[in-house]
Order: structure tokens, then C-alpha cells, then sequence
């Protein structure tokens, strides 16, 4: 007799039931034991140098229904994978999830690539360890999800294999797992290497040229460029290479220009959709932009050596401009004065003269670095926007009037042994002074080169920054310096003598209505009529101590001279032919400057005059008067198919500062005209002429 037949029917049962316990718990410790959120490391037979694995996290949105995953890839030596768009040869990977259940979507994240070079061939994609962060989207996420994949994946180095794996996670409750802390790291790991969307980087312009099949992006980063990496993609263009672009950077706007092909032939972009990712030191971003066919701009690749030279240009010419001649009598005050002295005496005095306006170009550079450093608007000029500025060159300004006039001395202590202004200002230190004073009153003016290397130079590194201001300085003082090296040169001015007291009043006259110009950009911050009465009771006040310090006569020939010149200036313009003929009033039907509109007009097929300007502005006001309410320009400006619009920056304004910038200025003047045949707008010089203005209207205006 068998054992079993010895079990009597009670233990049989007990038998039978626990028989069945240990069958339901092994049937159910099935799903428990396939609750493991990754395949683990996976590899081919035929293809050991790479390695793959998929994870899921385990964070779980209820909400939603989504979780997270990623996938992994290890290759051996120099192998690699590609991008979503491979680059001139390859394929990209491929993950075919259509099999699994319950499973309704998914994401792949793709990290920023690098090229990579193989027998002249570019293509786009990762080496060693990538990791791609996935989204995954449920139906249900409270019912068990079963992923099966099956991951075709690229890999090359001198030859190039696919291989399949396939990619199996059993039924998981997601609801019910806990999260996997390698996973999570993982997928952070990953998700830092995605680009992002940012403010700080924009697409000013993406255009395509048919003739040339060529591409060409403009981008801006606020905080300037180091050395980016702009790659062009997206669903629109999968059958488009876009080949390894030439990049120019001009301060924070990077030109970027492709070669486009298409292995059909020709290819056309405009009107297309693409994404761009750019990455950079500090960050990586995605953008998109719809291409346009607008004229590709004229990018600024000028070295430094380049821009070194514009800077000493730009100084150069500052001498001459409208803003400095109120100096001028200064200037020729000391040369007089310095006549009769011996040479080591001038070359002192014009070295000093020298080194002061490089000491304000200094001073300048620090002063923007320290508004760039802390995120404020920067730009040439900006310090008029200040009424304490403008309020201290006023004080400045009346007090060389007032010496000029004769009217005091400053005496210095008796440790300098010398005095600002004693005697024409020959006392080093005055000198200096005389030098810093100058640059000041250069900066409300923009002059040719000037904006080129000042535009560089605030997009600059700090070295380069202050390399480029150093050089605009030397060049203001080219003259001076011309003159500590040959100071037999000031042997050519007249003899000084008596007749000086003279010519010192015509000076004192010029820095006094100096003055009154500065104290007239206090009007929009103090009021006109208070503008107005300081500027009378100055006036009243200098002339009554002229009076009695120099005269009556004195007093009167100065107000013969106000009088005259103005009187002259009103007939001249009154008889001049052509050029001057239509008297000085604006009755354009100016508009705030609006960027949007802009575009709105050109589209109606209209003629956008853009004029960018400040109170403070002498090479604006120049302008304006000698070119913009001047014959012909004037009436085409009147004309119906033409909007005219002013940006103002006498005060800051963020949104100008910004329109000067994707002009690649940092200074006004600036004049821009849009139109049909310039949607993008045209540039004008700085120092506008009428033929250049109306040669630009009638272009723009066409219909392209």
C-alpha cells in the first residue's frame, strides 16, 4: 500500500487546499516579480560595442497619465550615434513602441549633439554615454501597462551597423510602484543636456536665397556670444541638408549662413517651418522661425585689428564734429597761450591734454561696464539721459564761461602749484581738465567709424572693450599729441598779446552758449519755464559782471554779436537756393516708433522712414535741419505712401535701446527706411546727405 493511501480524507483536504494556496501565490508572484521598472543592460551578439537599456522612474502623474522613462547608450571607443537629424550621411535611431499596451504616446528628448568629421563627411550625433529622456502617455494609468519596443539603433566609426533590441517590460502597475532612484538621476542627468526655450536668445531673421541656395539665420543673445553651435532642422525640411554654416558674431547677434541641398535638386524654403537649437558655453536653446525671402544682411566680421582702426578714426573725426567745436575756442585759447613757452613747457601741456580725454574715454568704459555687469541699458551717450549729468555739465560749462570772461580765477592749494584756468588754462592740470571736458561733450555725437567700433566694443570682452576706448581715445588726441611731438608746430599761431583779452571774450561767448544748450536738455526734466528763467537769470547775471569787470562796451559788443549771428543765420536761410529753401518747421506726421507696425505698413506696400534721435543728440539736430526738413527730402517725406516714425532717447528706453541693438548700434543718430523692396530696412549713415536718403526712399519703395 502506498503512502498516500494511508492520508485519511481530513488530511487529503488539507493537503488539496494548501496545494492550491502554493499555486495561487506562485500565479501571482509572477506579476510582483515583473514589476521591475528596466530591462537591464541589453546587448547584441553580433554588435558588442554598444549597449542599450530602457527605465522607467517610477514618478507617476495620475493626473495626466504619464510617467517618465529614458533610454541609454553605451558605445565602445570611437563609435557613435545619431541625432535626430543625422548630419550628410546615416539614420537616426528608431524606437517602434506600436505593440505595447496601453501606452498611447511617447516623447524622446534629444540631447544637443556634436559633428563629427569622418573621411570629409559631417554628421551630427553622440559618442561614448548618451542618455535620452522619454515621456511616456497612458490610457489608463491605474491599469497595468505592458511596453515592448523594439529599438533600431545606428552605430558607426569607419563602418556603420543597425541593430535591433528589443525592449520588454512586463504588465507593471504603474500606479502602485515606488520610484527608482537611479532612474530619477538618470533621466535629470539627461533632461540637463535637452535644449530649452529661453527669452535671453531670439531669431531676429531666418531668409532663404534661391539663387544661391543659401540659408541664412540672425540670432541674438543678450549676453553676447562665445563660440556657438546653431544647427537647422525640422519636420518641414527632412529631405534638406544644411551643411556646417560659417558664423560671424558681432557683439550679440550671430550671423549664421548655410549651403542648403536637397537630393532632389534644387530646394525652395521659403514660407517653411524649422527648429533651431543653439547651444553655447552656458547654455543650449530651442527656437523655431518661419524662413522668409528677405535680403540676407550684411554681417560685420571686422577682427579687432579692424575695429582698432575704426576707434582711431572715429576719435579723429569726434574733433570735428558739432559737439566738440564749443571746445574749440578752448583749444585755441591754450595754443595761443602756449606760443611764447618753451617746448618742454608745450609738450607738457598738450600731453596733458592728451592723457585727460583717454582718462574720460576710461572712465566712459568703466562706467558702461558697470551698467553691463549689472543688467542695465548701455550705449554712447546715455549719460545725457541723466539731469544730475546734464546739471554738472551746466555748473562746468558756466564756470569756464566765467573764467573765460574774466570774471574769476581758480586758484588751486599752493601744493599744485598751479591754477585750472590762469592765463588761458597753461597749468598742466588745466590742461587735463580741458582734455576730460572735451570727451564729455563729444559724447551726444555720433561720428563715421565711431558707432562700428563703440558698437563692438559694448559686445566686447572686457579687455577688447577697454582696448577699443583706449584707441578712441588716442585718436580725439591725435592732435594734441601731433603737437607734444612737434611743438615748433605751435610757433605757426599768431603772437600772443593784448588782442587776446579780446579773443578770450569770443571764446568765453561760445562756452556760454554752450551752456545754454545743456541747460536746455534740463526742459523735459525740470520744466520749461523753470528751463527758461535759470537760463535768463544766468544770462542777466554774467552780462552785469562782464559789465563790470570788462566794460560796457564789452557787454554791448557781445550782445551785437548774439544779435547779428542770428540775424544772419535767418537771412541766409532765407535767400540760400534749393538746399535751403524750405524753412525750418516740422510738420511731419511723426509716429512713436512701433516695430510691429513696421511690418504692417510694408505690407500694405508703404515706405516706413525710421529716425532714432535724442534732445541731447547735435549730430541729430544736424540732421534733421540740414537734411530731413530740407528740399527734396522734406516733401518725400510728406508724400501719402510714406510713415514717418521717431524712437526717442532722450530718456531711457529699453525698447529703442533694444531696436539700436538689432541695428548693431549702440549710439544715436541711427535712420532706417523700410519698404516693399526692404522689408528687413536700410541703414543710413550716421551723417545723412540728401541724395543717400532719397536714392533709399525710391528703393525701398519699389515693388520687389
Amino acid at each position: 500500500m502506498s503512502t498516500i493511501q494511508k492520508i485519511n480524507p481530513i488530511d487529503r483536504l488539507h493537503l488539496a487546499i494548501t496545494l492550491t494556496v502554493t499555486l495561487l501565490l506562485s500565479l501571482f508572484a509572477v506579476p510582483t516579480m515583473a514589476q521591475s521598472l528596466s530591462t537591464g543592460w541589453l546587448t547584441h551578439p553580433d554588435h558588442p560595442p554598444a549597449q542599450v537599456r530602457f527605465m522607467l522612474t517610477g514618478e507617476v502623474d495620475k493626473v495626466n497619465n504619464q510617467a517618465r522613462g529614458l533610454l541609454e547608450v553605451k558605445l565602445d571607443g570611437e563609435w557613435k550615434t545619431y541625432w535626430r537629424s543625422p548630419g550628410e550621411a546615416g539614420v537616426s535611431p528608431v524606437l517602434d513602441w506600436s505593440k505595447s499596451n496601453n501606452v498611447s504616446n511617447l516623447k524622446w528628448h534629444w540631447p544637443t549633439p556634436a559633428y563629427y568629421e569622418q573621411s570629409g563627411i559631417m554628421t551630427l550625433g553622440y559618442k561614448h554615454d548618451v542618455i535620452f529622456p522619454m515621456d511616456l502617455t497612458f490610457d489608463d494609468i491605474n491599469k497595468p501597462v505592458h511596453f515592448s519596443g523594439k529599438l533600431t539603433l545606428p552605430t558607426c566609426t569607419n563602418i556603420c551597423v543597425l541593430t535591433e533590441y528589443d525592449l520588454e517590460l512586463a504588465p507593471i502597475a504603474l500606479a502602485d510602484t515606488e520610484a527608482n532612484p537611479e532612474a530619477q538621476h538618470l533621466y535629470q542627468q539627461g533632461i540637463s543636456n535637452v535644449p530649452t526655450q529661453s527669452d535671453l536668445t531670439r531669431v531676429i531673421s531666418a531668409s532663404f536665397n534661391h539663387e544661391s541656395q543659401q540659408l541664412q539665420l540672425q540670432l541674438e543673445y543678450a549676453d553676447g556670444w562665445d563660440n556657438p553651435q546653431i544647427l537647422v532642422d525640422g519636420k518641414d525640411v527632412t529631405d534638406d541638408y544644411f551643411a556646417l554654416p560659417s558664423i560671424a558674431i558681432d557683439g550679440s547677434i550671430a550671423t549664421a549662413t548655410y549651403k542648403v541641398t536637397n537630393w532632389l535638386g534644387k530646394t525652395d524654403l521659403v514660407g517653411k517651418s524649422i527648429e533651431i537649437t543653439v547651444s553655447d558655453a552656458l547654455f543650449s536653446h530651442e527656437l523655431s522661425a518661419i524662413i522668409d525671402n528677405k535680403p540676407f544682411v550684411e554681417s560685420s566680421s571686422a577682427s579687432l585689428l579692424t575695429i582698432i582702426g575704426f576707434a582711431l578714426l572715429g576719435g579723429l573725426i569726434l574733433n570735428i564734429m558739432p559737439c566738440v567745436l564749443p571746445v574749440l575756442g578752448m583749444k585755441l585759447n591754450s595754443m595761443l597761450a602756449s606760443s611764447q613757452s618753451t617746448k618742454r613747457s608745450i609738450r607738457l601741456q598738450f600731453l596733458a591734454s592728451a592723457a585727460g580725454i583717454i582718462t574720460s574715454f576710461w572712465l566712459i568704459a568703466m562706467g558702461l561696464l558697470a551698467l553691463k555687469f549689472t543688467g542695465n541699458a548701455i550705449g554712447w551717450g546715455i549719460q545725457f539721459q541723466s539731469p544730475i549729468f546734464i546739471g554738472f555739465m551746466v555748473t562746468i560749462t558756466a564756470l569756464f564761461t566765467a573764467n573765460l570772461l574774466g570774471l574769476f580765477e581758480i586758484q588751486l592749494p599752493s601744493r599744485f602749484s598751479t591754477s585750472i584756468a590762469n592765463k588761458g588754462s597753461d597749468s598742466t592740470l588745466g590742461h587735463f581738465i580741458q582734455g576730460m571736458f572735451a570727451t564729455l561733450l563729444a559724447t551726444p555725437c555720433s561720428a563715421p567709424f565711431l558707432g562700428t567700433a563703440v558698437a563692438f566694443a559694448l559686445g566686447a570682452s572686457t579687455i577688447e572693450m577697454l582696448m577699443v576706448f583706449t584707441f578712441l581715445g588716442l585718436g580725439m588726441a591725435s592732435p594734441w599729441l601731433l603737437f607734444a611731438l612737434f611743438p615748433n608746430l605751435v610757433t605757426l599761431m599768431p603772437k600772443s598779446g593784448a588782442w587776446m583779452n579780446k579773443v578770450k571774450v569770443i571764446f568765453g561767448l561760445m562756452m556760454f552758449i554752450t551752456t545754454l544748450w545743456l541747460l536746455s536738455l534740463l526742459s523735459p526734466f525740470i520744466g520749461g519755464f523753470s528751463t527758461f528763467s535759470i537760463g535768463l537769470l544766468l544770462s542777466i547775471y554774467l552780462l552785469y559782471r562782464v559789465g563790470q569787470i570788462q566794460g560796457k562796451n564789452t557787454v554791448i559788443t557781445i550782445i551785437a554779436v548774439l544779435v547779428f549771428t542770428s540775424s544772419a543765420a535767418l537771412i541766409i536761410g532765407s535767400m540760400t537756393t534749393k538746399h535751403w529753401a524750405t524753412p525750418i518747421e516740422d510738420n511731419l506726421a511723426w509716429q512713436p516708433l512701433n516695430e510691429h507696425a513696421i511690418d504692417e505698413y510694408v505690407k500694405q506696400g508703404k515706405t516706413v522712414f525710421v529716425d532714432v534721435t535724442a534732445d541731447w543728440c547735435i549730430t541729430c539736430k544736424a540732421n534733421k535741419i540740414g537734411v530731413i526738413l530740407q528740399d527734396p527730402v522734406y516733401p518725400a517725406l510728406q508724400r501719402n505712401n510714406v510713415i514717418t516714425m521717431k524712437g526717442d532717447w532722450t530718456h531711457p528706453s529699453t525698447k529703442i535701446t533694444n531696436y539700436l541693438k538689432s541695428h548693431q548700434r549702440f549710439g544715436v543718430p541711427l535712420t532706417v527706411i523700410y519698404g516693399p523692396n526692404a522689408p528687413q530696412g536700410i541703414a543710413l549713415p550716421v551723417l545723412l546727405n540728401s541724395d543717400d536718403v532719397i536714392q533709399v526712399l525710391e528703393h525701398a519703395g519699389r515693388t520687389p
